[in-house]
């Protein structure tokens, strides 16, 4: 062993010594220095540098953070999704009750260890008003950014708009309407006040909505909108506003509203519905109106062994209620009838006076039979996915079966029907003698009543006066009304449908092609024709537009499928923006008069959208929350190498 100089004060050749040594170096303060940093480096080596501790702390505090945001985030949207309100009178920590958003929070901290263990700082909970709004706010914009990206990778759109009053405002919901991953979708996009109700001042609301969420390259395919002259004014309305902007926007006139207007105009006409409606409006109010009505009502259902049923107001909009109040006032007919006589007052007499006619009772059971008819397309035009070649299909189908009803074995059945029902209830079938009134202005052309009127007192009469007029009247109210899209268009979307006898004409696709400036190969409308009959010689059909657009390979069909995209585009009716406006009525209660504009359309997107907030992450939502605006602590992972 070769001398070295072992320790500052010491070396030595002698290894008989050396633990001496040994021991003095091990007291010596360079060895302790020496193990210090040694041990330093091993550490280093294994949980990095300082910067690298100091990073991988503010991770996990940011980790913690995210984990707590998820459950402000299941709250609030669970909050939304169900349109509860979030806040409370009194949110101080001494009150009962702080609001949904903050009771739901301590019920999670009951049973959530994480939450009993997070203690966060007083500037970091995250729960005050503001960042509620912040949160909703958030939800929102994640919602709406789904359905932007959807309308942006199909291409096009169609837009239906609706407005209604809302306590001193005047709310316009716009919904569009677009085909994505072979579905066809109707999306509720915004919920803005509008100041002016001119027609220009709603056609640019609805073109700075669509601006405000990126729309304006994509194409508009058709509008949607009531019946109400500034929207649906072919020169001076919001369609034509509209087009002037969107030259392809066909206007679609909503086809629930105009069945709806079908059979108010039906009724109008024929003065015998104005009575048969206004009376049973007068029964509804005379029991609905009175407790003690109501109760002996009830009372005398129990007593005749009926099913208890509550007699249903009418509505001018929803002519669904007109049958169901004709069929609760049959059903209930005889406790109605001797409730009333037992009453006794003069407006019940005079409203059992009035019921207790034949013309009454067949009348009843005339409209029983005529509204039973639409009301399944009633219900068939408020699906979302419902085509115009289908409705018009099923329009038609209803005209058809109308028409049935024109008939004398038709009258027939319902006279017996009628008097069968009225021998059960004791109610006397007419004579044939009546009495003449004299008619002095028998000779002059006159432009209101005279009070005379021919006598419902028979088969023939009430076939003649009541039972056709109705029937003619709305059979013509049906050809007359849908009929706002252009014949060649109309024929062109039939053309799509595999149920339409042109199917697949050429000549029609063409037509609709062009309008929207789509370069249809007629090579590929001759293969489709082939390709779809194998398939339906194979046992698997074509059901409707929607699957002759899924059996369609985009490769081999572009054009041909972007056709039948157009086609599905196209909506039938505005529904969806009556459905918003039912979520805009549980929301804006008297209870929550004070919300902001912004507030509620958020809280409207989350309440009626619930599917698509269910399934977004939260992740994203929160990332949305960190970036909203700067904040005191970090809520942004670092990125991934």
């Amino acid at each position: 062993m070769t001398k070295k100089k072992f320790t500052e004060t010491e070396t030595s050749d002698n290894w008989k010594k050396a633990l001496v040594i040994f021991g003095k170096h091990e007291m010596a303060q360079t060895h302790k220095d020496s193990v210090v940093t040694w041990k330093s480096y091993q550490g280093t080596s294994k949980q990095g540098n300082v910067a690298q501790m100091i990073a991988t702390a503010n991770v996990s505090e940011i980790v913690e953070r995210r984990e707590y945001l998820r459950r402000i985030v299941a709250v609030t949207s669970m909050l939304g999704r169900q349109g509860l309100p979030f806040r409370g009178h009194d949110e101080g920590e001494d009150s009962p009750n702080r609001g949904n958003f903050l009771a739901c929070m301590e019920l999670l901290k009951e049973f959530d260890p994480f939450l009993q263990k997070h203690n966060p700082p007083s500037n970091a909970q995250y729960i005050s008003p503001t960042s509620q709004n912040d949160m909703i706010d958030c939800c929102a914009q994640e919602v709406t950014s789904v359905i932007v990206s959807e309308m942006t990778k199909s291409k096009v759109y169609s837009i239906m708009v609706d407005e209604a009053r809302d306590k001193k405002a005047e709310q316009l919901a716009v919904c569009v309407r677009y085909v994505s991953e072979g579905a066809v979708k109707e999306r509720f996009l915004a919920l803005a006040e509008i100041k002016s109700f001119d027609a220009q001042s709603i056609a640019n609301e609805i073109q700075q909505q669509i601006q405000n969420y990126g729309l304006a390259e994509l194409k508009c395919v058709a509008q949607t909108y009531d019946g109400a002259a500034v929207m649906s004014g072919s020169t001076g309305g919001v369609q034509a506003h509209f087009r002037r902007l969107h030259p392809e926007a066909i206007y679609v006139h909503c086809y629930a509203h105009q069945l709806n207007l079908v059979l108010c105009n039906t009724c109008k006409a024929v003065p015998e519905a104005v009575e048969l409606f206004s009376l049973l409006e007068c029964v509804y109010s005379f029991f609905s109106t009175s407790l003690i009505n109501h109760h002996k009502f009830m009372e005398t259902q129990a007593k005749l062994g009926l099913t208890k049923t509550e007699l249903v107001q009418l509505s001018n909009t929803r002519w669904a209620c007109q049958l169901r109040s004709i069929s609760a006032v049959l059903e209930t007919l005889p406790a109605i009838l001797e409730c009333l006589s037992a009453i006794g007052s003069p407006i019940a007499v005079g409203l059992r006076a009035k019921l207790y006619k034949f013309s009454a009772v067949y009348a009843l059971l005339m409209f029983q039979s005529i509204l039973s008819v639409t009301e399944g397309l009633h219900k068939f035009l408020q699906k979302e996915t419902l085509d115009l070649a289908e409705a018009f299909i099923c329009k038609q189908a209803v005209c058809d079966t109308l028409k049935g009803k024109h008939s004398d074995a038709f009258a027939t059945e319902l006279y017996e029907k009628t008097k069968a029902l009225c021998n059960t209830h004791s109610i006397p079938e007419p004579g044939a003698k009546t009495r003449h009134k004299q008619r002095k202005m028998e000779d002059f052309v006159l432009e209101a009543t005279v009070g005379s009127r021919t006598e419902l007192n028979n088969s023939d009469t009430l076939k003649r006066e009541l039972l056709f007029p109705c029937v003619d009247r709305m059979v013509g109210e049906l050809d007359q009304r849908f009929c706002s899209v252009d014949a060649g268009l109309l024929k062109g979307v039939q053309a799509c449908s595999p149920k339409s006898e042109n199917f697949l004409s050429e000549p029609h696709l063409n037509e609709l092609a062009k309008h929207y400036r789509l370069d249809l190969k007629k090579e590929e409308v001759l293969v489709a024709r082939n390709f779809l009959t194998q398939k339906t010689e194979a046992g698997c059909p074509p059901k409707n537009m929607l699957s002759v657009y899924n059996l369609l390979d985009s490769d081999m069909f572009p054009s041909l499928k972007a056709t039948i995209q157009v086609a599905l585009t196209v909506p039938v009716s505005s529904c969806s923006c009556e459905r918003s406006f039912s979520a805009l009525r549980r929301l804006h209660s008297w209870l929550r008069q004070t919300m902001g504009q912004k507030r509620l359309h958020s809280l409207a997107v989350m309440s009626i959208e619930k599917d698509t907030l269910q399934h977004l992450s939260h992740n994203r939502v929160i990332d949305r929350f960190a970036t909203l605006k700067n904040r005191r602590h970090s809520l942004m992972l670092p990125p991934t190498k």
